[in-house]
């Protein structure tokens, strides 16, 4: 009976989970519907709502708002709304640093979490995985002598949160290791093994 019972949780813990994420994710993308007009939103034109409209509206948003940032007067205005939030005293630090981290992570050219590292942490005798993020900057490496690079080391099961590091480039190990894979790996708590 344990036996069972363990199996089918064991296949339905993980099917649960995902359709939670994913229901959360849809009805706060479907938000999105709330700028539509009320006359022209589903439930008013044929008597009943459609789940994932909302997603379609968002990710066609998202798209249009690429392509005119794209284009020659797109990234003017673009310009002058920058601009603008950074005039705006407690707005400007706070979307500075959103958009720095942003550009960051979603840049095609950028480093951030292209590869996944082996370092010595907490101490010398124990390693863990960590993902590569560039090089130190600014005053901090006048500071640094040698050649370091800076690491993010995730904290597990929660990966969104962790350590920022500054390590010495001959203490990290480049793994042979997708990002995915390493990121299962870690919040899996190292059950469930890359191949």
């Amino acid at each position: 009976m344990r036996k069972y019972f363990i199996t089918g949780l064991l296949i339905l813990v993980p099917l649960a989970i995902t359709l939670w994420v994913l229901n959360i994710i849809i009805s706060t993308m479907d938000q999105s519907l709330l700028f539509v007009p009320e006359r022209w939103q589903p439930h008013n034109l044929i008597g009943f709502d459609i789940p994932g409209l909302g997603t379609i509206l968002t990710i066609l948003i998202v798209f249009l708002v690429g392509l005119l940032a794209n284009n020659l007067i797109g990234n003017y205005i673009l310009r002058l709304w920058e601009k603008l939030l950074h005039r705006i005293p407690v707005v400007s630090s706070l979307y500075g640093s959103v958009k720095q981290v942003s550009d960051t992570l979603f840049s095609s050219s950028g480093n951030a979490f292209r590869k996944a590292v082996l370092i010595p942490y907490p101490h010398a005798n124990s390693y863990t995985i960590a993902f590569l993020t560039g090089t130190p900057g600014g005053d901090v490496k006048n500071h640094l002598v040698g050649d370091y690079v800076s690491v993010y080391v995730p904290t597990t099961p929660n990966p969104t949160s962790g350590f920022f590091l500054m390590m010495a480039r001959d203490q990290v190990v480049e793994l042979d290791m997708t990002v995915d894979a390493a990121l299962k790996y870690i919040v899996s708590m190292g059950v469930v093994a890359p191949d």
